[in-house]
């Protein structure tokens, strides 16, 4: 699909013919005339691979599980094991709706999978939720084995399970969980060599061959295995500066032995007590102290060993009169922390991925789960990368996600490309003779997405017999998908759910609105005054060619309405010259009327019972997390502010420890909670502000309308009037509706009634501005 814009000076008006109107149908009347017969003609020529009908040994499987599926869980695991181990295709997508269940389902396909003959199951899961992923296997699958490859002993855990595979497998479910972020992560790594003296005879006086001779001798880097000369490109000896300043590994052409080893990114050593006592402190009600007696008491040895193979040995810790060492309160504090944590006192570490490759056997990763598989479309990602190894060493792959497209065709290319790359082959994508995508990767976008050929025509320079022109011609890409693209690349391999087909009986309602504030009016005039201002600088620079002002005035007018409690000076980015200032307008005693609409909007939720989830985007100099705190508390309610400090495989014992203490609101950014968390304490969800990101408003926005919620769920997006705020939710609204197209969905999002034109988020809104 491709659309051209073309720009000229003169405007063209061209009217269609009466004769040819008169045979155009509206699109609504022939779905209701004829859509019964195309919808007949659709399923005769495809006929579904699932029509409802379960196979009763795979239900069998599914009801000796300890946590069974819902009847409409589980015909997503049917659906999906039927088209891949009865169609064999390679890979399958699961897009399931937040809140649905997508880690459960995926379980239960590992649990027909072996009962189909494939026994291992690797699962690659965003770092916050690796240990999520082992409680629930556990809690779902009878004595399940979990690998948990996310810590710094990966390394150990890799070798370990490398000698396992020799030993007779047995018939235990087997569970590999690397988190994407340890799965893209090397070793630290350095050149070894030795150094030998080179011994030759040189003249004093180089011109002069009859001179007299003395032994010169120069040391260079020689192999420490065979103690061969290591020799450059050219075949000669070379130095120590030039081997260590090669990027790359070599080895030693002669015996073959690597001439690197791994080290620790400290060079200088730590001895294990010091590294006990490191990994000690990171434990709640254990400082230096008690760290120092435990290890005099102890040894640092057998707490290395407690620490790194048997948690619940040290929880449970005993001195020499037979007493517990830690009370009731601080064991259950340490048995909480210690199922997060992971201590490593190995040398190193070496990426999983690549250790799969080449040392675990071929064939041995029977299934690959990709949690939150929108994570791994772009096209030079590492962790995308490593996923593409994996998703080649595994027999079949399952992509989980929520989101499968964000609004552009070339989200999905590299995504496809990584799980299912034959079937992207027999389409006719394949990389170029110098092994790059680009050129498959336009023609994905040319045939499937949305292109838009800018043509620009201006008057050039007058020639001798004629006037010229220039015509400059720019290609960008816009949101949407054909739909010859969900027939081939979506449907035939994707599995849709959503929570209403759950059912009610499982899921509360749910609801979404949009909720437009007035600006004071001192507000409103210097926002006029500095959208004015800057609108004329960006025009100005757009005009000369000069593209580095847009951020800065996108960011400025979208955080200016929510951060005015202090002043703003807008300098250009490059020379550093004055832009637009504006004084702060409120203070700590004058409230904005977004955040007295906030704080009236909490205490009527908390006079209903009910918790607030307040996300808002801006932090650094622009912090307004610290702000609404303070107006909240003052407010009389008890309020947690959740920081990007908090480390992502804590937050979920974070929240849980705050909602223990009682408070009514809780307060972050939504890229800190956006996958994964269960938030059903907090069923009346605030946006302060939005973001450009179509995935995290998506996923943020479902945090709490998940199975085990049982009051209603209110999302509320908060916008001031006749500002970018409502232009920027008015275009996400468009790219939502892209993003449920592709499942199949009429866009039901609250922010619908916005949804007025479309385009890319960012450019859309500088045009919105500079036709203002």
């Amino acid at each position: 699909m491709q659309i051209e814009n073309i720009e000229v000076d003169d405007e063209l008006n061209h009217e269609l013919n009466p004769t040819e109107t008169a045979n155009v149908i509206p699109l609504a009347d022939f779905i209701q005339d004829f859509g019964r017969d195309l919808m007949a003609a659709v399923e005769r020529d495809n006929p579904p691979v699932y029509s409802g009908m379960p196979d009763p040994k795979r239900m069998e499987v599914l009801q000796t599980l300890i946590r069974k599926p819902f009847e409409a869980q589980a015909n997503a695991v049917q659906a999906l094991s039927a088209l891949l181990f009865d169609q064999h295709e390679k890979a399958a997508v699961l897009n399931a709706e937040m809140g649905t269940g997508k880690t459960m389902m995926a379980i239960c396909l590992a649990a027909v999978a072996r009962h189909e003959g494939y026994k291992h199951t690797v699962v690659i899961s965003p770092p916050h939720l690796v240990y999520k992923w082992r409680r629930e296997i556990q809690e779902t699958i009878p004595g399940a084995r979990v690998w948990v490859l996310n810590g710094p002993d990966t390394l150990a855990k890799l070798i370990k399970l490398r000698q396992v595979l020799r030993i007779e497998p047995d018939k235990t479910p087997e569970f590999f969980i690397i988190g994407r972020v340890r799965m893209r992560m090397g070793y630290h790594w350095r050149h070894a060599f030795t150094l030998r003296k080179f011994r030759r005879l040189v003249n004093e006086d180089l011109v002069d061959d009859r001179s007299r001779r003395f032994a010169l001798a120069t040391e260079h880097p020689a192999c420490p295995a065979c103690g061969e000369w290591i020799l450059n490109d050219d075949g000669e000896l070379t130095s120590a500066i030039a081997i260590q300043s090669q990027a790359r590994q070599t080895g030693c052409k002669a015996c073959g032995s690597p001439l690197w080893t791994l080290m620790r990114p400290k060079s200088a050593p730590v001895s294990l007590e010091e590294l006990v006592r490191k990994a000690l402190c990171q434990l709640p009600t254990i400082g230096p102290k008690t760290a120092d007696r435990l290890i005099g008491a102890f040894g640092a040895k057998l707490l290395e060993s407690m620490l790194a193979d048997n948690i619940y040995e040290f929880v449970n810790l005993m001195d020499g009169d037979g007493e517990l060492v830690f009370t009731d309160r601080q064991a259950s504090r340490l048995e909480r922390a210690l199922a997060t944590a992971e201590f490593g006192f190995g040398q190193g570490g070496y990426q999983p991925t690549e250790f799969f490759k080449r040392y675990i056997p071929k064939g041995f990763v029977d299934l690959l789960i990709v949690d939150e598989g929108h994570e791994y479309k772009n096209e030079g990602s590492a962790q995308g990368q490593a996923m593409g190894v994996l998703a080649c060493l595994a027999k079949k792959v399952l992509l989980l996600t929520g989101t499968l497209m964000g609004g552009y065709a070339s989200d999905l290319f590299f995504l496809l490309w990584r799980i299912m790359p034959h079937r992207m082959m027999e389409l006719g994508y394949r990389c170029n003779e110098r092994g790059s995508m680009a050129s498959a990767s336009m023609g994905f976008m040319r045939e499937h997405g949305v292109l838009k050929d800018i043509v620009r025509i201006r008057e050039g320079d007058n020639h001798r017999t004629s006037r010229g022109k220039r015509m400059v011609v720019s290609t960008v890409k816009g949101p949407g998908f054909g739909p010859l693209g969900i027939a081939q690349c979506i449907l035939p391999f994707t599995v849709f759910l959503k929570l209403k087909d759950i059912g009610q009986k499982v899921l509360p309602p749910y609801s979404e609105r949009y909720v437009e504030v007035d600006m004071d009016d001192d507000q409103r005039e210097l926002y006029q005054n500095l959208e004015y201002s800057l609108s004329q600088e960006l025009k100005r620079s757009l005009r000369l060619g000069d593209n580095s002002l847009l951020g800065v005035v996108l960011n400025v007018l979208l955080a200016w309405p929510d951060t005015c409690f202090r002043e703003e000076t807008v300098k250009h980015p490059r020379t550093k010259a004055l832009l637009a200032f504006a004084p702060s307008v409120f203070d700590e005693e004058r409230e904005a009327p977004k955040e007295t609409w906030l704080k009236d909007y909490c205490i009527e939720q908390k006079s209903r019972g009910r918790k607030c989830l307040v996300y808002t985007s801006y932090t650094g100099k622009r912090d307004t997390c610290s702000r609404l705190k303070e107006l909240l508390v003052a407010a009389g309610l008890r309020v947690a502010v959740l920081r990007a400090t908090v480390p992502t495989e804590k937050r979920e014992d974070w929240v849980a420890e705050q909602v223990d203490k009682g408070i009514d609101v809780l307060i972050c950014n939504p890229e800190l909670v956006k996958t994964g968390l269960d938030l059903l304490e907090f069923p009346s969800i605030v946006f302060m502000q939005t973001g450009y990101n179509v995935y995290t408003l998506m996923q943020a926005a479902r945090r709490s309308w998940r199975i085990g919620q049982t009051e209603e769920v209110e999302v509320v997006f908060a916008g001031y009037a006749m500002s970018s705020q409502s232009r920027c939710l008015a275009l996400m609204a468009e790219k939502i509706a892209v993003s449920q197209s592709t499942s199949g969905d009429i866009p039901e999002s609250g922010l619908d009634s916005l949804n007025q034109r479309g385009d890319s988020v960012e450019v859309a809104l500088a045009r919105n501005l500079l036709a203002a």
